[in-house]
């Protein structure tokens, strides 16, 4: 690798792990920012929800505007946004400030995660991608450790509002780095990005979010359904808007390949069963077993740290074995984790309850992220990687926001028993859904070669 390759990867490591830490972080102190500004589980839903809802929408305009006006200059403008945001979550006044500067949170990470990859694909060559990807994946791992015991401490230690305030010098780091070390690159694609797809897109998903948490306990069946049939028509909108836009940020024939269709499908349920059970998680550790933000936060970094170690060894596996039995065995790992936690739920010991499953869960997901990030850029062309990029990043990011939205029906409520009654019962979805992953895998990933 060259000097400057390597800053590249560092910067991007550092700005995409920005997305990373505050998601873990943000996760944890949930609790306790639901403590300190009100609401039930629907209010903490939210605080998610509006980081994932606009990440969600926009990072296909992401993925295609990078490729379009360059990675460079959009991943340091992504950078700026999200930045700009934290400091207004953490100044925030109350749960709608913190909400809506969330929802800007997220518009600067749709702009920075695909932009991150897509200057990795243009920093190496097809033979040192693997192992860039793998060492991003697993440095990326890395900072979602810290995430949660870093978010834990400054909770405890000063305030909630610490956890935002802290991505400030990591960003102006990752921005000094890209600046220095990146060489300004682009798609050959022409033309605005499309901004009456993601308006459609925005939307839709928003209307089908809050038809899976606000209207059911505000005017229950008839406005659920006007809610849903009216994101399935905006959805609809949105991909004739794509089949028929001259520069559109999701560009359908990239599904022409049964590998990029495939990949995507099996991100869209792992993605899912891990985002929907890792949002409970916390609830279970500090409302159900008692644990303070702090120990919550130590108690998830085996799966963290387990990611980090794994995931550049996979990138380096990957080339020698190819990704298809990778993406079998790794989610099907995922399956047997999410099945522990379940079956020991109920165990009051760490040791037994939490750990073993957390154990699995890493070396699962540090077996499949790689090799499955890499397929993805792998299946297109060189100037749509910033576009399948985004739409990766796109799957994954809709499968969490979906999954958290679904938690409400798992859980009636936040008090101890029922936050355990529906740890249970996510923990058992997250393992079939996981299942259904290595699937996917099995019938729809082409037989890779070994690089």
């Amino acid at each position: 690798m060259s000097r400057g390759a390597n800053w590249v990867l560092a910067g991007t490591v550092l700005g995409s792990g920005l997305a990373f830490i505050d998601a873990s972080a943000v996760n944890l102190t949930l609790p306790v920012i639901q403590q300190r500004l009100g609401g039930g589980v629907e209010a903490a839903q939210w605080v998610m929800n509006a980081y994932a809802l606009f990440l969600s929408a926009l990072v296909l305009a992401g993925g295609a505007a990078a490729d379009r006006y360059g990675r460079k200059r959009v991943f340091v403008a992504g950078v700026a946004i999200f930045t700009a945001a934290s400091l207004a979550c953490g100044l925030a006044p109350n749960l709608a400030a913190l909400i809506a500067a969330r929802a800007a949170q997220g518009v600067g990470a749709a702009l920075l995660t695909p932009a991150s990859l897509a200057l990795l694909g243009a920093a190496f060559d097809p033979k040192g991608r693997g192992q860039a990807v793998g060492i991003w994946a697993g440095a990326s791992g890395l900072t979602t450790a810290i995430g949660p015991v870093l978010g834990g401490w400054l909770t405890q230690a000063i305030s909630w509002r610490a956890v935002f305030f802290v991505n400030v010098p990591v960003a102006a780091l990752a921005v000094w780095l890209v600046t220095v070390g990146a060489r300004e690159s682009r798609g050959t694609r022409s033309g605005p990005v499309d901004a009456l797809g993601a308006a459609a897109v925005t939307v839709g998903l928003g209307a089908v979010t809050w038809a899976l948490t606000v209207a059911p306990k505000q005017g229950g069946a008839p406005l659920v359904l006007a809610a849903g049939v009216l994101g399935a028509a905006m959805l609809g909108v949105f991909l004739l808007v794509e089949a028929r836009a001259a520069s559109p940020m999701m560009p359908l024939s990239l599904f022409r390949s049964a590998t990029f269709s495939g990949v995507n499908a099996l991100t869209l349920v792992l993605y899912a069963a891990l985002s929907g059970a890792l949002f409970l998680l916390p609830f279970q550790l500090i409302r159900a077993r008692g644990y303070s933000p702090t120990e919550a936060g130590a108690a998830l970094l085996p799966l963290s740290l387990g990611m980090a170690i794994l995931s550049p060894i996979s990138g380096r596996i990957v080339s020698r074995v190819g990704a298809r039995p990778m993406l079998i065995a790794g989610p099907l790992l995922v399956a047997a984790g999410f099945g522990l936690l379940g079956a020991f739920s109920g165990s009051p010991s760490y040791w037994t309850g939490v750990l073993p499953g957390l154990c699995l869960l890493a070396l699962g997901l540090g077996i499949a992220v790689a090799p499955l990030t890499d397929t993805v850029l792998e299946a297109v062309d060189d100037e749509y990687e910033g576009a399948a990029a985004g739409i990766n990043n796109a799957v994954a990011r809709v499968a969490g926001l979906l999954a958290v939205a679904l938690v409400g029906f798992a859980v009636g409520g936040a008090d101890a028993r029922e936050v355990a009654a529906g740890y249970r019962l996510a923990m058992i979805a997250a393992a079939v859904a996981a299942g259904a992953a290595s699937a996917i895998a099995l019938l729809a990933v082409r037989r890779s070669k070994p690089a």
